[in-house]
């Protein structure tokens, strides 16, 4: 009896498993990037907490319809990261929209590699802060599947020579940049 629950239960949990991979697999959208490079070094998370702005991402089912999106992170003493995404539905003038959530180091990361969740007990959300600028005025960030990426600032519109840098930088970690969508904000 006892090793037909245990058959029955590992059914069930390989069927999630694979329930989910396959929603994660029809959420995203094409891959961008075929040979996701590792984190080139490691970050000081104490530098990375605080007000990013989004201005560019390759589009994505949970941001579908978003502008003027912004994502803070603040450490907890219990080691983690609260994240707190924003976005305003529809436009920069649009009802807001927010996910709270919160991520995890993964060992041996220099804390480049997060594990993140929003729903729940489960930490099944990939965040590489693949680069960053020696002074944290921006950020880009993908996972491994190269069909998710995003392009963070300090300031929600950065200056043009510091979008260059931007862009630049993520062409050179092989990145399409015809699929970046750029992220509007309010003037």
């Amino acid at each position: 009896m006892i090793l037909k629950h245990a058959s029955t239960v590992l059914v069930v949990a390989a069927a999630s498993i694979l329930a989910l991979s396959a929603c994660a697999a029809l959420q995203g959208g094409p891959v961008g990037n075929p040979a996701v490079p590792q984190p080139s070094r490691s970050v000081e998370l104490s530098r990375y907490a605080g007000l990013w702005y989004e201005i560019g991402r390759y589009e994505n089912g949970f941001e579908r319809g978003c502008e003027a999106v912004t994502a803070e992170y603040a450490l907890r003493e219990d080691g983690l990261v609260n994240v707190l995404n924003t976005c305003r539905q529809g436009g920069v003038d649009g009802p807001v929209k927010t996910a709270e959530g919160r991520a995890k180091v993964v060992a041996e990361s220099g804390d480049a590699k997060l594990k993140v969740s929003f729903f729940g007990p489960f930490y099944i959300g990939d965040y590489w802060i693949l680069d960053h600028a020696d002074d944290y005025s921006w950020s880009i960030v993908g996972e491994p599947s190269g069909r998710y990426l995003w392009l963070l600032s300090r300031m929600a519109k950065p200056s043009d020579a510091l979008r260059a840098a931007i862009t630049s930088r993520t062409a050179a970690l092989g990145y399409d940049l015809a699929l970046v969508r750029e992220t509007r904000h309010l003037p």
